[in-house]
């Protein structure tokens, strides 16, 4: 089935209940100037909701999302959090994400702004577990803008063995199509489920699950 990402989670209660929802992963945003930032300090916290709710749930995995991070600042987050994963939104290059890597010993994602089939065009030199394609936007995510699905559809194509995550945009009311389209092997949503910037709706999680789980498609 195609896996569920819902990012930029701030409570530990929103945790929990987006967890028991059913989702795969979780992410968890430490870009300062992000709208749904998350002090590292209090990030243990909805992790640890998160965690617990997973017990009954089957699992879910902690991601962290970073935009032009130190690496050393990167390790020690992923350590005191205990991500599961790591989430590149910025400037990155290739020999960056494979550096944190080995600091954090952790599966990265690479994010990368779906313009123009240019912005896709070398996708095998990234040396991540996934690649996350997204919708330009000055805020690195986040904005609810779509993109162009067929660039995702294309580079899925052209990348058979590329784990792709297909986020901009995307709501229970899109989502369904979005994965017609395209057939990712995840999705991603952060303001299409939430009442507020940060501040999650349980009622278009659940929505949104739905949807996905609808489709039934497998990477």
């Amino acid at each position: 089935m195609t896996k569920i990402k819902i990012c930029g989670v701030m409570q530990p209660d929103d945790a929990a209940r987006v967890v028991a929802a059913g989702v795969d992963f979780i992410g968890l945003n430490f870009w300062p100037t992000s709208k749904r930032y998350l002090a590292p300090g209090r990030a243990p916290m909805v992790a640890a909701a998160a965690r617990e709710a997973s017990a009954t749930s089957g699992g879910v995995l902690v991601v962290g999302v970073f935009v032009n991070a130190p690496q050393g600042e990167i390790a020690a987050i992923a350590r005191d959090v205990v991500l599961d994963v790591i989430q590149v939104h910025g400037d990155e290059s290739p020999d960056d994400v494979a550096a944190i890597a080995r600091a954090t010993g952790l599966a990265v994602w690479k994010a990368l702004a779906a313009a123009g089939p240019g912005d896709l065009a070398h996708l095998d030199a990234w040396p991540v577990d996934a690649i996350l394609l997204d919708a330009p936007a000055a805020g690195r995510g986040g904005a609810g803008k779509t993109f162009d699905w067929s660039l995702a559809r294309d580079a899925r194509r052209d990348n058979p063995a590329r784990k792709i995550v297909l986020a901009g945009g995307l709501g229970p009311y899109n989502v369904g199509a979005a994965i017609e389209a395209v057939n990712p092997w995840a999705v991603d949503v952060a303001s299409g489920v939430e009442a507020a910037p940060g501040i999650k709706d349980p009622a278009k999680v659940a929505a949104f699950v739905a949807a996905v789980r609808a489709c039934g498609h497998r990477s």
